[in-house]
């Protein structure tokens, strides 16, 4: 199957591996920890119930992993994880730290307009660790 990433997905963060026929992103968006999982599916698959079985246990054995390093990581008090898709239609799912004391608290991250790119250096010490724990997982 040809995968191609979609362009703004890829603009949007920073490449941290592949696991289970998943792109794994970190988005660049340093207020909230943010993680994006691509599935390499074909193209028009854009929700979870489309997937086949075995793609389906692949897909969340993923979510399951990268929100296991980010509760580590960052510990949030809260996990959110969606697969929303409406202005980017390739299969994606999200998944955020959040806290009680994050500046869009307790509304949706996607929504709020006050966002901030990593520093320089700052997002390449969270793709570091992020790849170090997934090779322990």
């Amino acid at each position: 199957m040809d995968f191609t990433l979609n362009e703004r997905l890829a603009a949007g963060g920073f490449e941290v591996t592949r696991i289970h026929s998943c792109r794994i992103l970190l988005k660049d968006e340093a207020l909230f920890p943010w993680f994006i999982i691509v599935p390499e599916v074909a193209q028009g698959i854009e929700d979870l119930h489309q997937l086949d079985d075995a793609t389906f246990s692949d897909v969340m054995l993923a979510v399951r992993k990268i929100s296991r390093f980010t509760e580590a990581y960052f510990r949030p008090e809260k996990l959110n994880v969606a697969c929303i898709g409406n202005i980017v239609r390739q299969m994606h799912i999200h998944v955020v730290g959040r806290s009680m004391d994050d500046p869009a608290w307790p509304g949706v991250v996607w929504a709020f307009e006050g966002k901030r790119k990593y520093g320089e250096g700052k997002a390449g010490k969270i793709v570091e660790a992020a790849r170090e724990f997934l090779g322990r997982c």
